[in-house]
């Protein structure tokens, strides 16, 4: 296996600098040209590698978090799924968007913040 063109944090410095356009082809037109440049397969396959989970979530953010201040602020949200039928995780939820049940897939975030930095610590996707 070949060696990656694109490190963990090429991708994350794209997604910082851009304003717009969030996709792997826009990450390669805006790389810095070089011979043997990265093509945005490199940036798909290097986030394929990178799967992420709650665990490795907790573990990049324990360090930028100082448990004694701060406070934790947990969101549930639902992503509306109105014309599915048959997704597995879409359930029947109440919106706040909508102030009705609707059909979508619940998301619980966790965010730490100590009035300055806000830092994700956990997601989770609530299922029945």
């Amino acid at each position: 296996m070949n060696k990656s063109k694109v490190s963990k944090y090429d991708y994350i410095d794209f997604l910082i600098g851009t304003q717009r356009v969030y996709s792997s082809a826009e990450a390669e037109r805006v790389s810095p040209e070089q011979k043997n440049g990265t093509a945005h397969d490199g940036y798909t396959r290097q986030l394929h590698r990178l799967f992420p989970t709650t665990e490795r979530l907790w573990s990049e953010a324990q360090a930028h978090v100082d448990l004694n201040k701060g406070c934790l602020i947990i969101d549930d949200s639902t992503l509306d799924k109105f014309y599915s039928r048959k997704i597995e995780l879409v359930t029947r939820h109440w919106s706040g968007k909508h102030k009705r049940v609707v059909s979508g897939i619940n998301l619980v975030t966790m965010l730490w913040n100590d009035g300055e930095r806000h830092i994700p610590v956990d997601c989770r996707i609530y299922s029945i």
